[in-house]
């Protein structure tokens, strides 16, 4: 996850690995030294948060997000997109653009018993890992029209025409992409073509370049988006 612009705060050292629960990714963030902070960027995902002590939960964000506080140490589990709120037992749209405490969502008891089990753990993104493998062993299995849909608009094809390929009319699909990823799967295509473009603008690609091969109708287009979802512009982004 980047860290958000505009103010004097402190660096992380950022890790990450796949995890054992397919699809997930497992991270630590450890205070560093003082520097500008950078926003956390949409990208379609929800994650299950540890910080000195107390379980969180990220919902899908549509805005950079720019973390507050003192600096402390963070791991996460970051979901695939679509998969988090059948462990959580939670529709995603409930979530969007908040921050929680998983005590708001299971009750304070149960969430004091889940971070005494992460803190028992050899480490707190290990602890979560567990925890997040036991959630998904009682959780449904995943919808693959949902896993079908992240795949089609993660390659950019067209929503209507994904929705006609899934055997949905328009409304059925929004209303399944609210509960699954927070927003419609506009907003989803959105975010996944952000997400497609920076990784092109990080592998050195051209601008102009990244705006074709990641769907963008010009380079005009893609700098509309990236200022709209990141809050600065690709340059400055990818200088942070």
């Amino acid at each position: 996850m980047d860290e958000g612009a505009g103010r004097r705060s402190v660096s992380y050292v950022y890790e990450e690995r796949p995890s054992l629960l397919p699809g997930a990714t497992v991270w630590t963030k450890t205070p560093a030294g003082p520097c500008d902070t950078w926003p956390v960027l949409p990208d379609g995902c929800m994650d299950l948060l540890w910080s000195e002590g107390r379980l969180l939960v990220a919902g899908p964000d549509t805005r950079p997000y720019v973390p507050e506080g003192a600096p402390a140490h963070w791991a996460g589990v970051r979901f695939h997109p679509g998969t988090a709120p059948a462990l959580l037992g939670v529709p995603a749209h409930e979530l969007r653009d908040r921050r929680v405490e998983l005590a708001e969502l299971w009750g304070a008891a149960e969430a004091r018993r889940l971070a005494a089990r992460v803190h028992a753990a050899a480490d707190p993104a290990t602890g979560l890992e567990e925890l997040a493998l036991r959630m998904a062993a009682l959780a449904p299995p995943p919808d693959p029209l949902l896993t079908g849909l992240v795949v089609a608009l993660w390659a950019g094809r067209p929503v209507a025409r994904t929705a006609d390929e899934l055997g949905l009319s328009a409304r059925q699909l929004h209303r399944r992409s609210l509960a699954a990823f927070g927003y419609g799967p506009k907003t989803l295509a959105r975010v996944l073509r952000l997400q497609r473009a920076l990784a092109l603008a990080r592998q050195g690609v051209p601008f102009a370049d990244t705006a074709t091969r990641a769907g963008y109708a010009d380079q005009a287009h893609l700098s509309r988006d990236v200022r709209e979802l990141a809050g600065m512009p690709l340059g400055r982004l990818l200088a942070g």
